[in-house]
Protein backbone atom coordinates (compact mmCIF):
# COMPACT_ATOMS: atom_id res chain seq x y z
CA UNK A 1 0.00 0.00 0.00
CA UNK A 2 1.55 3.30 -1.11
CA UNK A 3 1.27 6.69 0.59
CA UNK A 4 -1.58 7.97 -1.60
CA UNK A 5 -3.63 4.87 -0.88
CA UNK A 6 -3.12 5.43 2.83
CA UNK A 7 -4.27 9.05 2.47
CA UNK A 8 -7.31 7.88 0.49
CA UNK A 9 -8.32 5.86 3.55
CA UNK A 10 -7.42 8.31 6.32
CA UNK A 11 -8.55 11.70 4.93
CA UNK A 12 -12.17 10.79 4.05
CA UNK A 13 -12.53 9.13 7.46
CA UNK A 14 -11.09 12.23 9.13
CA UNK A 15 -13.54 14.50 7.27
CA UNK A 16 -16.33 12.13 8.27
CA UNK A 17 -15.44 12.29 11.97
CA UNK A 18 -14.61 16.00 12.03
CA UNK A 19 -17.92 17.39 10.74
CA UNK A 20 -19.86 17.22 14.07
CA UNK A 21 -16.87 18.74 15.88
CA UNK A 22 -16.65 21.61 13.38
CA UNK A 23 -20.33 22.52 13.72
CA UNK A 24 -20.21 22.43 17.52
CA UNK A 25 -16.89 24.30 17.81
CA UNK A 26 -18.22 27.07 15.55
CA UNK A 27 -21.23 27.38 17.85
CA UNK A 28 -18.96 27.67 20.85
CA UNK A 29 -17.11 30.52 19.17
CA UNK A 30 -20.31 32.59 18.90
CA UNK A 31 -21.08 32.13 22.60
CA UNK A 32 -17.58 32.72 23.91
CA UNK A 33 -16.86 35.62 21.59
CA UNK A 34 -19.87 37.28 23.20
CA UNK A 35 -18.32 36.70 26.63
CA UNK A 36 -20.33 33.67 27.79
CA UNK A 37 -18.49 30.44 28.64
CA UNK A 38 -20.44 27.49 27.23
CA UNK A 39 -19.35 24.23 28.83
CA UNK A 40 -22.86 23.06 27.99
CA UNK A 41 -21.92 22.25 24.39
CA UNK A 42 -21.69 18.58 25.35
CA UNK A 43 -25.26 18.60 26.64
CA UNK A 44 -26.54 20.62 23.70
CA UNK A 45 -24.85 18.23 21.31
CA UNK A 46 -26.39 15.29 23.17
CA UNK A 47 -29.87 16.80 23.01
CA UNK A 48 -29.33 17.55 19.32
CA UNK A 49 -28.43 13.90 18.71
CA UNK A 50 -31.53 12.79 20.61
CA UNK A 51 -33.77 15.19 18.68
CA UNK A 52 -32.17 14.26 15.36
CA UNK A 53 -32.72 10.53 15.82
CA UNK A 54 -36.26 10.80 17.19
CA UNK A 55 -37.25 13.23 14.43
CA UNK A 56 -35.78 10.96 11.76
CA UNK A 57 -37.67 7.96 13.14
CA UNK A 58 -40.92 9.93 13.08
CA UNK A 59 -40.40 11.36 9.59
CA UNK A 60 -38.66 8.60 7.66
CA UNK A 61 -41.86 6.85 6.57
CA UNK A 62 -43.18 10.02 4.95
CA UNK A 63 -39.98 11.81 3.86
CA UNK A 64 -37.67 8.89 3.14
CA UNK A 65 -34.06 9.92 2.56
CA UNK A 66 -34.90 13.57 3.33
CA UNK A 67 -35.87 12.70 6.90
CA UNK A 68 -32.39 13.08 8.49
CA UNK A 69 -31.90 16.45 6.79
CA UNK A 70 -35.19 17.77 8.13
CA UNK A 71 -34.31 16.25 11.52
CA UNK A 72 -31.06 18.24 11.59
CA UNK A 73 -33.01 21.46 11.09
CA UNK A 74 -35.44 20.48 13.85
CA UNK A 75 -32.51 19.72 16.17
CA UNK A 76 -31.04 23.15 15.42
CA UNK A 77 -34.25 24.92 16.45
CA UNK A 78 -34.84 22.74 19.53
CA UNK A 79 -31.30 23.20 20.83
CA UNK A 80 -31.35 26.94 20.19
CA UNK A 81 -34.39 27.10 22.48
CA UNK A 82 -32.84 24.62 24.94
CA UNK A 83 -29.75 26.82 25.22
CA UNK A 84 -31.92 29.58 26.67
CA UNK A 85 -31.67 27.75 30.00
CA UNK A 86 -27.96 28.51 30.05
CA UNK A 87 -28.51 32.03 28.74
CA UNK A 88 -31.06 32.94 31.40
CA UNK A 89 -28.97 31.45 34.21
CA UNK A 90 -25.64 32.97 33.18
CA UNK A 91 -26.69 36.28 31.63
CA UNK A 92 -29.90 37.38 33.34
CA UNK A 93 -29.43 35.67 36.72
CA UNK A 94 -25.63 36.11 36.58
CA UNK A 95 -24.93 32.58 37.78
CA UNK A 96 -21.46 31.13 37.42
CA UNK A 97 -21.24 30.31 33.72
CA UNK A 98 -19.19 27.15 34.17
CA UNK A 99 -21.58 25.76 36.77
CA UNK A 100 -24.55 26.65 34.56
CA UNK A 101 -22.98 24.85 31.60
CA UNK A 102 -22.24 21.75 33.66
CA UNK A 103 -25.82 21.77 34.95
CA UNK A 104 -27.05 21.96 31.35
CA UNK A 105 -24.97 18.88 30.52
CA UNK A 106 -26.58 16.92 33.36
CA UNK A 107 -30.05 18.16 32.43
CA UNK A 108 -29.63 17.19 28.77
CA UNK A 109 -28.34 13.74 29.67
CA UNK A 110 -31.07 13.04 32.20
CA UNK A 111 -33.91 14.47 30.11
CA UNK A 112 -32.93 12.66 26.93
CA UNK A 113 -32.62 9.28 28.66
CA UNK A 114 -35.89 9.84 30.52
CA UNK A 115 -37.69 10.65 27.26
CA UNK A 116 -36.18 7.63 25.51
CA UNK A 117 -37.47 5.28 28.21
CA UNK A 118 -40.88 6.92 28.06
CA UNK A 119 -41.12 6.81 24.26
CA UNK A 120 -39.31 3.56 23.38
CA UNK A 121 -39.65 1.63 26.66
CA UNK A 122 -35.94 0.80 26.59
CA UNK A 123 -32.55 2.44 27.08
CA UNK A 124 -31.96 3.40 23.47
CA UNK A 125 -33.85 4.36 20.33
CA UNK A 126 -34.40 2.17 17.30
CA UNK A 127 -31.92 2.47 14.43
CA UNK A 128 -32.90 4.85 11.65
CA UNK A 129 -33.52 3.44 8.16
CA UNK A 130 -32.08 6.45 6.33
CA UNK A 131 -28.77 7.99 7.27
CA UNK A 132 -26.54 10.71 5.82
CA UNK A 133 -24.33 8.52 3.67
CA UNK A 134 -20.93 9.14 2.20
CA UNK A 135 -20.99 10.40 -1.38
CA UNK A 136 -18.58 10.50 -4.31
CA UNK A 137 -18.78 13.76 -6.23
CA UNK A 138 -18.86 13.16 -10.00
CA UNK A 139 -16.11 14.92 -11.89
CA UNK A 140 -14.19 16.11 -8.82
CA UNK A 141 -13.53 12.53 -7.73
CA UNK A 142 -11.76 11.93 -11.06
CA UNK A 143 -9.14 14.64 -10.43
CA UNK A 144 -5.71 13.01 -10.30
CA UNK A 145 -4.27 12.44 -6.81
CA UNK A 146 -6.69 14.58 -4.78
CA UNK A 147 -9.93 13.24 -6.30
CA UNK A 148 -10.03 10.00 -4.33
CA UNK A 149 -8.62 11.67 -1.23
CA UNK A 150 -10.96 14.66 -0.90
CA UNK A 151 -14.03 13.95 -3.02
CA UNK A 152 -14.74 10.24 -2.56
CA UNK A 153 -16.62 8.55 0.29
CA UNK A 154 -17.21 11.79 2.22
CA UNK A 155 -20.64 12.88 3.53
CA UNK A 156 -22.04 16.18 2.26
CA UNK A 157 -22.20 17.43 5.85
CA UNK A 158 -18.39 17.53 5.95
CA UNK A 159 -18.26 19.91 3.00
CA UNK A 160 -21.04 22.01 4.52
CA UNK A 161 -19.14 22.21 7.81
CA UNK A 162 -15.92 23.34 6.11
CA UNK A 163 -17.75 25.96 4.01
CA UNK A 164 -19.58 27.15 7.11
CA UNK A 165 -16.30 27.73 8.94
CA UNK A 166 -15.30 30.28 6.30
CA UNK A 167 -18.80 31.81 6.38
CA UNK A 168 -18.57 32.18 10.17
CA UNK A 169 -15.13 33.79 9.80
CA UNK A 170 -16.64 36.35 7.44
CA UNK A 171 -19.61 37.01 9.74
CA UNK A 172 -17.51 37.47 12.87
CA UNK A 173 -14.68 39.53 11.35
CA UNK A 174 -16.21 41.30 8.35
CA UNK A 175 -19.75 42.29 9.34
CA UNK A 176 -21.25 44.82 11.78
CA UNK A 177 -22.93 41.98 13.64
CA UNK A 178 -19.59 40.26 14.18
CA UNK A 179 -18.01 43.49 15.38
CA UNK A 180 -20.80 43.99 17.93
CA UNK A 181 -20.51 40.36 19.06
CA UNK A 182 -16.77 40.64 19.60
CA UNK A 183 -17.08 43.99 21.32
CA UNK A 184 -19.41 42.69 24.04
CA UNK A 185 -16.96 39.86 24.66
CA UNK A 186 -13.95 42.13 24.87
CA UNK A 187 -15.26 45.26 26.60
CA UNK A 188 -19.00 45.18 27.28
CA UNK A 189 -19.04 48.58 29.04
CA UNK A 190 -17.50 50.31 26.04
CA UNK A 191 -19.92 48.47 23.75
CA UNK A 192 -22.85 49.65 25.90
CA UNK A 193 -21.57 53.20 25.68
CA UNK A 194 -21.68 52.91 21.88
CA UNK A 195 -25.33 51.85 22.03
CA UNK A 196 -24.85 48.11 21.63
CA UNK A 197 -27.30 46.05 23.68
CA UNK A 198 -24.89 43.77 25.53
CA UNK A 199 -27.47 41.42 27.06
CA UNK A 200 -29.27 40.93 23.76
CA UNK A 201 -26.02 40.21 21.89
CA UNK A 202 -25.01 37.66 24.51
CA UNK A 203 -28.38 35.95 24.29
CA UNK A 204 -27.99 35.77 20.51
CA UNK A 205 -24.47 34.35 20.87
CA UNK A 206 -25.62 31.60 23.25
CA UNK A 207 -28.63 30.71 21.11
CA UNK A 208 -26.49 30.47 17.98
CA UNK A 209 -24.11 28.20 19.88
CA UNK A 210 -27.07 26.02 20.84
CA UNK A 211 -28.22 25.89 17.23
CA UNK A 212 -24.80 24.85 15.92
CA UNK A 213 -24.28 22.31 18.71
CA UNK A 214 -27.70 20.84 17.93
CA UNK A 215 -26.68 20.51 14.30
CA UNK A 216 -23.39 18.89 15.34
CA UNK A 217 -25.14 16.37 17.55
CA UNK A 218 -27.77 15.56 14.92
CA UNK A 219 -25.11 15.16 12.23
CA UNK A 220 -23.15 12.79 14.47
CA UNK A 221 -26.26 10.75 15.24
CA UNK A 222 -27.64 10.56 11.70
CA UNK A 223 -24.34 9.93 9.92
CA UNK A 224 -22.20 7.97 12.40
CA UNK A 225 -24.24 6.51 15.28
CA UNK A 226 -27.63 5.96 13.52
CA UNK A 227 -29.39 5.60 16.88
CA UNK A 228 -29.29 7.31 20.28
CA UNK A 229 -28.34 5.97 23.70
CA UNK A 230 -26.71 7.39 26.82
CA UNK A 231 -23.20 6.92 25.42
CA UNK A 232 -23.82 8.13 21.87
CA UNK A 233 -22.04 11.47 22.15
CA UNK A 234 -19.45 10.27 24.69
CA UNK A 235 -17.34 13.41 24.99
CA UNK A 236 -17.72 14.77 21.45
CA UNK A 237 -18.92 18.09 22.85
CA UNK A 238 -15.84 18.39 25.03
CA UNK A 239 -13.63 17.61 22.04
CA UNK A 240 -15.40 20.46 20.21
CA UNK A 241 -14.67 22.79 23.14
CA UNK A 242 -11.03 21.71 22.98
CA UNK A 243 -11.00 22.39 19.21
CA UNK A 244 -12.41 25.87 19.84
CA UNK A 245 -9.74 26.67 22.45
CA UNK A 246 -6.95 25.01 20.45
CA UNK A 247 -8.09 27.12 17.48
CA UNK A 248 -7.82 30.27 19.64
CA UNK A 249 -11.53 31.13 19.36
CA UNK A 250 -11.07 31.68 15.61
CA UNK A 251 -13.33 29.88 13.08
CA UNK A 252 -10.49 28.78 10.80
CA UNK A 253 -8.37 27.76 13.75
CA UNK A 254 -11.26 25.75 15.15
CA UNK A 255 -11.73 24.13 11.74
CA UNK A 256 -8.10 23.04 11.68
CA UNK A 257 -8.22 21.76 15.26
CA UNK A 258 -11.45 19.84 14.61
CA UNK A 259 -9.84 18.26 11.55
CA UNK A 260 -6.87 17.29 13.71
CA UNK A 261 -9.11 15.63 16.30
CA UNK A 262 -11.19 14.07 13.53
CA UNK A 263 -8.02 12.56 12.11
CA UNK A 264 -7.17 11.12 15.53
CA UNK A 265 -10.65 9.62 15.83
CA UNK A 266 -10.53 8.18 12.33
CA UNK A 267 -7.41 6.17 13.14
CA UNK A 268 -9.42 3.95 15.50
CA UNK A 269 -11.74 3.17 12.57
CA UNK A 270 -9.28 2.86 9.71
CA UNK A 271 -6.22 1.65 11.61
CA UNK A 272 -6.86 -2.01 10.80
CA UNK A 273 -6.41 -1.25 7.09
CA UNK A 274 -3.13 0.66 7.37
CA UNK A 275 0.30 -0.98 7.69
CA UNK A 276 2.17 -0.25 10.94
CA UNK A 277 -0.93 1.29 12.54
CA UNK A 278 -2.75 -2.05 12.34
CA UNK A 279 -0.20 -3.46 14.79
CA UNK A 280 -1.10 -0.88 17.45
CA UNK A 281 -3.60 -2.17 20.05
CA UNK A 282 -7.09 -0.89 19.27
CA UNK A 283 -7.54 0.50 22.78
CA UNK A 284 -4.64 2.89 22.20
CA UNK A 285 -6.20 4.13 18.96
CA UNK A 286 -9.53 4.62 20.73
CA UNK A 287 -8.06 6.83 23.46
CA UNK A 288 -5.74 8.67 21.04
CA UNK A 289 -8.13 11.63 20.42
CA UNK A 290 -8.39 12.34 24.14
CA UNK A 291 -4.67 12.01 24.75
CA UNK A 292 -3.97 14.33 21.84
CA UNK A 293 -6.54 16.76 23.23
CA UNK A 294 -4.70 16.91 26.55
CA UNK A 295 -1.33 17.34 24.84
CA UNK A 296 -2.66 20.00 22.48
CA UNK A 297 -4.29 22.06 25.21
CA UNK A 298 -1.29 21.69 27.51
CA UNK A 299 1.00 22.99 24.80
CA UNK A 300 -1.16 25.71 23.27
CA UNK A 301 -3.92 26.90 25.58
CA UNK A 302 -1.48 29.05 27.55
CA UNK A 303 -0.64 30.91 24.35
CA UNK A 304 -4.26 31.37 23.29
CA UNK A 305 -5.84 34.68 24.25
CA UNK A 306 -9.49 34.33 25.20
CA UNK A 307 -11.96 37.22 24.90
CA UNK A 308 -11.16 39.57 27.78
CA UNK A 309 -14.68 39.60 29.26
CA UNK A 310 -15.18 35.84 28.88
CA UNK A 311 -16.97 34.46 31.93
CA UNK A 312 -17.59 37.89 33.46
CA UNK A 313 -21.28 38.72 34.10
CA UNK A 314 -22.30 42.12 32.78
CA UNK A 315 -24.02 44.60 35.04
CA UNK A 316 -25.02 47.86 33.42
CA UNK A 317 -23.51 50.83 35.16
CA UNK A 318 -20.83 48.78 36.91
CA UNK A 319 -17.26 49.61 35.90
Amino acid sequence: MNFLEVLAIIIPAALYSAAPLIFTALGGIFSERSGVVNIGLEGLMMFGAFTGIVSTLLLQDSLGAWAPWVAILIAAVVCAVFSLIHAVASITLKADQTVSGVALNFLAAGLSIFLIKKIFRKGQTDFIQFRIDKVTIPGLSDIPIIGKILFSNVPITSYIAIALAFAVWYIIYKTPFGLRLRSVGEHPMAADTMGIKVVRMRYIGVMISGMFAGIGGAVYATSIATNFAAGTIAGQGFLAIAAMIFGKWHPIGALGAAMFFGLAQSLSITGAQIPVIQDIPSVLLTIAPYVLTILALTGFVGRAEAPKALGVPYEKGRR
